[in-house]
């Protein structure tokens, strides 16, 4: 099997579907798949430069187009269209095309290119604040979708309440997103010394926030709801809504009980996973489409307050009084009264080990690409020519 996965960009850029990518194609190649990865080179490059640069990363051969320019949400990448057309001509081998989404260059390029190969779109999530674009992209990804074999979705609810997959229901499957969990779940002798470290320097109880500080991750709610809650509220993330917030917390009374962290090392990051007293998860629109870091405290034993969105995979990744508390969104008052009844040790407890068995069982990353090659050669042996009578 050679997969040959589209995506924007691929690391070392950050960002979550970058990050998929990588764990999902690493693991194929593991499993014995041949994988390449298409993207746009995100260094910077003079505008003449119309090549490809080719790399190996254990074992998946990473493919960067130059781009000659980058406007909003689009890179001009001259070279992309002739060499999707190049890739699937049969000397190449290649079996499956994955695009992931929403990404219009790679969309536009493929199109442009024409499709002789089986498809498979994983649907990251709609675009819900700017309606506009959202209704743009549908279009464009509308003949694609149309082609496609098979449309995934991180969780199995979200297509019910997406406008853009709505005429693409019998189609649609289920793909739910997969981490490494070892480092989570033993941690290193470095992740648990900052475990200790945070755990000296806030005490407890210590909430945590972990995420891009934007508007659908909720995290002014986690602030007012410390006005009810004791203890500190550690945030770990950067973003544009930085300033925003912490006027918030002053308002609020709180910002002696906040904590600025910005970006954090894998290391330290488990090591406040294992510090926690909980993972609050405040998250307010279908932007939200499953919540990773959901998994990694799962798989860390911290307990999850997660919020109710609908048509969202938020809720259905940590359920509610099995794996964590699910509150309504917008609620500070029900944060907070969830998040204090984890200090209750029973319960915790119970929800603690009940959440670190679904993130084994359900959200590892060797499940996820064990699932993704099902699907493949669910595809590709329907429509292998057959020999004979």
């Amino acid at each position: 099997m050679h997969v040959c996965h589209l995506t924007k960009y691929y690391p070392p850029v950050a960002g979550g579907i970058e990050t998929h990518v990588q764990t999902l194609a690493r693991r194929q190649v593991e499993l014995g798949a041949r994988v390449s990865v298409v993207c746009v080179d995100h260094r910077e490059s003079p505008a003449k430069v119309r090549g490809q640069t080719w790399e190996d990363d254990h074992g998946v051969r990473v493919c960067r187009v130059a781009r000659k320019m980058s406007l909003a949400k689009w890179d001009l990448c001259p070279g992309l269209s002739p060499l999707l057309r190049k890739l699937q001509q049969p000397s190449h081998g290649i079996d499956v095309l994955h695009l992931h989404t929403p990404n219009p260059t790679m969309t536009l390029a493929l199109r442009a290119a024409g499709m002789q190969k089986p498809l498979f779109i994983t649907h990251h999530s709609d675009v819900v604040k700017q309606r506009f674009l959202g209704s743009a992209l549908a279009l464009l990804e509308r003949p694609l979708m149309r082609q496609s074999s098979r449309v995934l979705t991180t969780s199995p609810c979200y297509a019910q309440g997406s406008r853009a997959l709505a005429p693409w229901l019998p189609k649609v499957e289920t793909l739910p997103l997969g981490i490494e969990l070892e480092p989570l779940l033993a941690p290193s002798s470095n992740a648990l010394r900052y475990r200790d470290e945070f755990r000296g320097r806030y005490g407890v109880p210590l909430w945590l926030c972990v995420g891009r500080l934007v508007y659908y991750k909720g995290i002014d709610v986690a602030i007012r709801a410390l006005r009810k809650m004791p203890g500190t509220l550690v945030i770990v993330g950067e973003g544009p809504l930085r300033r925003s917030l912490e006027r918030t917390a002053h308002k609020e009374g709180v910002a002696d009980r906040v904590v600025w962290l910005g970006k954090l090392t894998d290391d330290a990051l488990v090591g406040a996973y294992h510090a926690a007293t909980a993972l609050l998860f405040p998250s307010n629109a279908r932007s939200e489409g499953f919540g990773l870091v959901q998994v990694e405290a799962m798989a860390s034993g911290c307990p999850v307050v997660n919020t109710d969105i609908p048509f969202s995979g938020v809720p259905w990744v940590c359920p509610n009084d099995d794996c964590g508390l699910t509150v309504p969104m917008n609620d500070p008052s029900a944060l907070a009264a969830a998040a204090l009844r984890l200090l209750e040790s029973e319960q915790r407890t119970r929800l603690i080990d009940s959440a670190r068995r679904r993130a084994i069982e359900q959200f590892s990353a060797r499940t996820m690409a064990e699932r993704s090659l099902r699907h493949y050669r669910d595809i590709v042996s329907a429509t292998a020519p057959t020999c004979g009578p």
